[in-house]
């Protein structure tokens, strides 16, 4: 302890007295670890080597001397600076190139390569590692290994078989196919995921339509039936209601016809069977029948399509719980269950349904190409309808299938694909194309990463839903199995079904949060019809004011309203000119194949889109979710409510806390984009937690305040019931209209329920508990 003083001593000093010599002497039996230490000031004295006494007597105190030290520190201190600049300029460098690549025209994977540095500090040569590869390459290698080819033998296994019925042998047979696909293509893990749910099917007996006036005519007995309709017979007075929204009911409202007791007539297309059910039923009708709509197909004249009438998604007998076969379910049903039979006619038997009404005709806007279309009978008319269903529930086991590609960086994070499996009939756009686009993405995308080197950051889960025709049952069969987990790890649904219905116009349904991802893609996928020309050329520069909202038939809907993971869906058609096929029996390839020329070009296509859009979320560091465009769908809302200042305040109330709460909102998203700005997007820890807070975006729209069960679709703007959004703008309306029509503690509620929901998004979307701003 002493010899290491006296040298620290001497190194401050500047003046050593002494100095250290070291010998080593190879020993005899040729041990080269001893060491021999003299001290020359020892030597000189001939003091002994290792007596501390001498050894401090020889040693003078040091003279200080701080000149020495203050040098050193200003080095330390300049060669620190020196560093700092490197790595800012090397960082800054690194941070241009990423916000370069952001929109897709830079290069914005960066594979990690070896150390420089081997285990024991040594400088060796770099590792070779595998082949760096940017998005516009992955772009390009998605849209080279897609085949139309391939697409057209995958939609040619569903040729020759007339039905793919949820649970039957069919629907089985596909499920083991695509499952035995999955395999093949390597995909990291396959499986299934079973429910046993209670569906509907046709009785023994079929469902018929009379006419009864002057004895009784069988008007049709239709082969489709529809689902979870109440099985029985009903009579009562025909009355049309065109496509029974609630406006349609209001115009026969004002031409003061009862409707109760009476059998709707309304015709497909605008909303949902369900949905038109479910407003015949409050007008308090006994029965509804629903006919296509117009088409310039006549081969469609003569086919009535299937269908379900629950007001709602998955196993009607089980709301709320997933339909698993070890669980115990209370005996209850959901409140969507129509109470009142239904059934589908032909266009043809519609026609000969108005012949005989004798009452009054038609709006014009009403008609539907159908000549001598009236509302309904004659006060002296005696002529009646008669409706039998004779459905009967079944319990069935159905299966859906799954494959997964890891991610690399964050397994616990997905996409998902998805397509129905199932079908009434043939199904050949209603199921066809979407499995053959799923069965593709899922070939080419692993094919991708077993031999082109894709890593993605994040997983891609590819699944295949049974029991879709009965309400997306299989879809939120698992979502509600998961419930707790799922919206914290699945920041994407990608719903892949009825892709291709026509091709002359573009139909797209999204959560806001995909809008620029979407659009972004757009202007990088070719237009099947023009190769000059891309998607976003064809769709134009306003197409978010053409965004279809989604319906409760669409299966990416549970996704949103339920589970409040951001969706897609996109797909062409004709507008105007519906596939009237689509659901009923003749929905085979070789009608498909007649609506459009470029079948498999526009399946291609429309599978470029989805997996584009799956490849870029799970590539970017940062996720490519613009929460932005919430900001301006709440103003927008905002700016609806305007209108109703001066109502609102008749009643005491006002509408500044809403107003509030939208500001808070703004106030958050924009905290987020600088702290995004600020942040250091190679530190992993960092980067998931920012993503983490943009993945929860959809979710705290879900009103906190509603029970999962009784209110499954709490999403204000995209669920459904009176916590929405469109509910209260409905409920301000009516309010301009007539104030004594509108319950005011309905409406202080639905105020209460939208500020907080919106608020309590905000505070979210700020993070830390500290950062929120409690004030309102």
């Amino acid at each position: 302890m002493d010899h290491a003083r006296a040298a620290i001593s001497n190194l401050f000093s500047g003046e050593p007295t002494s100095y250290t010599r070291f010998s080593i002497a190879r020993q005899t039996d040729g041990d080269n670890s001893h060491v021999e230490m003299n001290l020359a000031a020892d030597e000189e004295e001939g003091g002994e080597i290792g007596r501390p006494d001498h050894l401090h007597a020889s040693m003078p105190p040091p003279r200080r001397n701080g000149k020495n030290l203050c040098f050193i520190i200003m080095a330390a201190v300049l060669l620190l600076l020196i560093g700092f600049l490197i790595g800012y300029l090397s960082y800054r460098g690194r941070m241009q190139r990423v916000n370069r690549c952001l929109d897709g025209s830079g290069n914005c994977e960066m594979t990690p390569t070896a150390s420089y540095f081997s285990d024991d500090g040594m400088e060796e040569e770099e590792a070779p590692g595998p082949r760096i590869l940017y998005w516009p390459e992955f772009r390009k290698m998605l849209s080279s290994k897609l085949s139309a080819t391939r697409l057209e033998a995958n939609l040619r296994q569903r040729e020759g078989k007339n039905s793919f019925e949820a649970g039957k042998v069919e629907d089985e047979s596909t499920a083991s196919y695509i499952h035995d696909q999955f395999t093949s293509f390597r995909l990291d893990d396959v499986w299934n995921d079973e429910h046993y749910v209670r569906l509907q099917d046709k009785g023994s007996s079929e469902n018929q339509v009379f006419v009864i006036e002057n004895g009784q005519e069988v008007l049709e007995s239709p082969d489709a039936y529809v689902a979870y309709s109440k099985s029985g017979t009903v009579t009562g007075k025909p009355i049309y209601v065109n496509y029974g929204r609630k406006e349609d009911f209001q115009k026969i409202r004002n031409m003061r016809v009862s409707m109760n007791g009476a059998i709707i007539i309304f015709r497909a297309g605008k909303i949902t069977l369900a949905e038109k059910v479910a407003n015949a039923r409050k007008e308090g009708a006994v029965g509804a029948l629903m006919y296509l709509g117009p088409s310039k197909d006549k081969k469609a004249d003569s086919y009535a399509p299937f269908g379900h009438a629950h007001l709602g998604t998955g196993d009607p007998f089980t709301p709320g719980f997933p339909s698993f076969n070890h669980t115990q379910f209370p005996p209850v049903e959901s409140s969507g269950l129509p109470q009142i039979p239904v059934q589908t006619i032909s266009r043809g038997a519609a026609a000969k349904l108005f012949g005989k009404m004798d009452g009054e005709k038609c709006l014009e806007e009403w008609t539907a190409d159908i000549m001598g279309c009236k509302v309904t009978v004659s006060s002296s008319s005696k002529m009646t309808v008669k409706l039998t269903v004779n459905n009967v529930m079944v319990d069935r086991k159905i299966l859906n299938i799954f494959g997964v590609i890891k991610g690399f960086e964050e397994p616990d994070r997905y996409v998902v694909l998805g397509a129905q499996r199932d079908s009434w009939g043939p199904g050949a756009a209603k199921a066809g194309v979407g499995t053959a686009i799923l069965l593709e993405l899922a070939h080419v995308i692993s094919d991708m990463v077993k031999n082109d080197d894709y890593k993605p950051r994040r997983s891609i889960i590819f699944a295949s839903w049974s029991a879709g025709e009965y309400g997306a049952v299989g879809a939120t069969e698992w979502l509600e199995g998961y419930s707790t987990t799922l919206h914290a790890k699945a920041f994407t649904y990608i719903n892949l079904d009825t892709a291709v219905l026509g091709s002359r116009d573009i139909k797209i349904s999204a959560s806001p949060l995909l809008y620029s991802l979407l659009e972004t893609t757009m202007k990088r996928v070719k237009d099947p019809a023009n190769d000059s020309r891309y998607l976003y050329d064809r769709v134009g520069s306003d197409w978010i004011k053409k965004v279809v909202p989604l319906d409760l038939d669409n299966a990416a809907f549970p996704f949103l309203a339920y589970s409040g993971i951001p969706v897609v869906s996109f797909g062409f058609y004709n507008e105007g000119d519906e596939y009237a096929l689509l659901g009923t029996s003749e929905d085979t390839l070789a009608n498909l194949k007649e609506k459009t020329d470029k079948l498999y070009p526009l399946m291609r296509t429309a599978a470029e889109v989805a997996g584009q859009i799956a490849l870029r979320l799970t590539h970017d560091h940062e996720l490519f979710l613009d929460f932005d465009r919430y900001s301006d769908e709440l103003l927008s809302f905002q700016e609806k409510l305007w209108h109703f200042n001066a109502n609102v305040k008749e009643l005491g109330l006002t509408l500044n806390w809403l107003y509030f709460a939208r500001g808070d909102f703004q106030r958050a998203a924009d905290t987020l984009r600088r702290d995004i700005e600020n942040s250091d997007r190679e530190n992993r820890i960092v980067r998931r937690a920012l993503n983490d807070r943009m993945m929860k975006v959809e979710y705290d729209f879900l009103s906190p305040y509603l029970s999962p069960k009784d209110a499954p679709f709490r999403h204000i703007f995209f669920g459904r019931g009176s916590h929405t959004l469109q509910s209260l703008l409905e409920n301000l309306e009516q309010l301009a209209v007539n104030k004594t029509s509108v319950n005011v503690n309905e409406l202080k509620e639905q105020l209460a329920l939208a500020t907080w929901t919106i608020k309590g998004a905000a505070n979210a979307l700020v993070g830390d508990i500290w950062n929120t701003d409690n004030e309102i």
